[in-house]
C-alpha cells in the first residue's frame, strides 16, 4: 500500500474477508468506513458480489447499510454490481440467473468509486475461497483490484485453522494480508483469550481490534485512528 496520504489524489482501498459467512465482516467494513469519514476521509463502502434480497427489499441489506455509512455519493450498480435474490452461494445463483460474474466489470465500478473516494472499502461475500465462477473466487477480486485484506475471524471453535488456512490462501495469490479483526461470535467458546493469542503468534498480521461480545447479542465495532493507522489508512497529521 502506498505510504501517500489518504488526502492525496489517489484512491486507496482495502479487502475486508472473513474466515466464513456471518463472522461480521459487515459490521467492521462499515466500522471502517464511519471511523474514516471521521477522520476526514472521503470513503465509500463496495460489495463487487451479494446474494440475499429479503422480500420487498430493493437491495442486499449489507449493501444498504455500507452505502449508508460511508459519506461520498455513488450508483447502487457500482457499490454493487451483481446482486442475486436467492441467499445461496453466488456461483449457484448467477448460473440460475443466466449471469456471469465478471471481474473486469467488477474493476470498472471499482475505478468508478475510487475516482470520487480517497478509500474504497471493499466487502466480499462469504469467506475467501466463495466461488464466483468455474475459474474465479472472491479473493480474485482482491487480487484484480489489487488490495490489500483485511481478515475478519469469527471466534469460535474451529477458527484457527479456518484463520491459518485463509492467510495462507491470501498469500499464495500474492496479496498483502494487511491485519486481522477478533470477532467474539461465540459467547461460550472455551480459552478464546488463548486462541486469539495463538493467532496473535501465528498470523502474519497485527491484530488490529478485538471485537467484545455484549449481553444483549449485539456486537458493536469500535474502531479509531490507531486502527487505520496499523491498515495504512490514517489521514497524515
Amino acid at each position: 500500500m502506498s505510504a501517500a496520504s489518504v488526502g492525496a489524489h489517489e484512491s486507496r482501498g482495502l479487502f475486508v474477508t472473513g474466515t466464513d459467512t456471518g463472522v461480521g465482516k459487515t459490521r467492521v467494513a462499515t466500522a471502517l468506513l464511519r471511523c474514516l469519514v471521521a477522520d476526514g476521509v472521503r470513503a465509500v463502502g463496495m460489495k463487487p458480489v451479494a446474494a440475499g434480497i429479503g422480500p420487498g427489499e430493493a437491495m442486499n441489506a449489507d449493501v444498504a447499510v455500507l452505502m449508508a455509512a460511508g459519506n461520498v455519493a455513488a450508483q447502487h450498480d457500482d457499490v454493487n454490481p451483481f446482486a442475486f435474490a436467492p441467499a445461496i452461494a453466488p456461483h449457484v445463483a448467477a448460473a440460475q440467473a443466466g449471469r456471469s460474474i465478471d471481474l473486469d466489470a467488477i474493476a470498472a465500478a471499482y475505478a468508478r468509486l475510487a475516482s470520487r473516494a480517497d478509500v474504497v472499502v471493499v466487502e466480499g461475500a462469504g469467506g475467501a475461497l466463495v466461488p464466483l465462477s468455474a475459474h474465479a473466487d472472491m479473493l480474485d477480486v482482491a487480487l484484480r483490484l489489487g488490495l490489500p485484506v483485511l481478515l475478519v475471524v469469527g471466534m469460535r471453535l474451529g477458527c484457527l485453522n479456518h484463520a491459518l488456512l485463509t492467510a495462507l490462501a491470501v498469500s499464495a495469490r500474492g496479496l498483502t494480508l494487511a491485519g486481522w479483526i477478533a470477532n467474539r461470535i461465540d459467547p461460550g467458546m472455551a480459552e478464546i483469550d488463548a486462541n486469539i493469542a495463538a493467532l496473535e503468534a501465528r498470523l502474519p498480521a497485527p491484530l488490529v481490534a478485538d471485537i467484545r461480545w455484549n449481553a444483549n447479542g449485539a456486537t458493536p465495532v469500535a474502531l479509531d485512528r490507531v486502527s487505520l493507522a496499523m491498515l495504512g489508512l490514517a489521514r497524515d497529521g
